[in-house]
């Protein structure tokens, strides 16, 4: 069995002596995991850095077998994910939240053409935070856990929506909140598209989409609690505003 895809790495573990275990989400397979001989020398070593972009060739005697890769680098993002420890939390939230929620072997071409448009925006700190949270969302929409902000889930209004509904993933009006508003989630105009995407919006949209990754993704995945990478990244975001 074999195939050859490109893809991003996601991380890198010392396997032995000398190889290591990678991770990869690639276009067509998905994440994947296999052992790359010799992964631990100096001239492959510098090129494992979650969030390379890599060529991969994947071969394995039967396809439930780990396999190994050669890898060849395409590009590398490690300049821009040093740069600050903003955009190292930042990486590692996506990284992390890959490998926490995507099945193995199972592709999600749509998610991966997004996460490859937001890695290559690393380092760009204007337009980052909101293109991450956008992020969050597409994630739990590939996953089936999508919100519907499009119309007020209570009065069926499509203005004044205000909140979201922490059980049904849906909008809620301020006028059908009622006494239920401090039971709701916060919903900022930013998640629907609309506003100029400010900081202090963002931050208030990550309580939200961080509550579906936790009470509704990571329960329906055995309770496993979600990367701390994440909880990082939102931290360090909102202390700076």
């Amino acid at each position: 069995m074999e195939w050859r895809d490109e893809g991003i790495l996601l991380s890198t573990r010392r396997h032995g002596e000398t190889s290591a275990i990678i991770e990869v989400f690639t276009p067509t397979k998905g994440r994947h995991a296999g052992v790359v001989r010799g992964g631990t020398s100096r001239k492959i070593a510098p090129i494992l850095q979650p969030g390379a972009q890599l060529d991969v060739a994947w071969r394995a005697r039967l396809e439930e077998h780990i396999g190994a890769f050669s890898v060849e680098p395409v590009r590398s993002r490690a300049a821009h994910a040093m740069a600050s420890r903003m955009t190292l939390a930042g990486l590692n939230a996506v990284t992390g939240l890959i490998s926490f929620a995507l099945p193995e072997r199972e592709p999600h071409l749509p998610l991966y053409r997004r996460t490859e448009a937001l890695l290559d925006l690393l380092g760009q700190q204007d337009v980052w935070p909101l293109a991450y949270l956008r992020w969050e969302m597409a994630l739990l929409e590939e996953l089936g856990y999508g919100l519907d902000l499009t119309a007020c889930a209570v009065t069926g209004a499509t203005q004044d929506l205000c909140y979201v509904s922490p059980k049904s993933g849906r909008a809620v009006s301020r006028d059908g909140a009622g006494d239920w508003a401090d039971r709701l989630l916060p919903l900022p105009m930013v998640m629907r598209g609309m506003g100029a995407g400010e900081d202090a919006e963002i931050a208030e949209a990550f309580r939200t989409t961080g509550y579906f990754l936790d009470a509704h993704l990571a329960a329906d995945l055995g309770g496993k609690p979600l990367p701390e990478a994440r909880a990082r990244y939102v931290d360090a975001f909102t202390r700076q505003l």
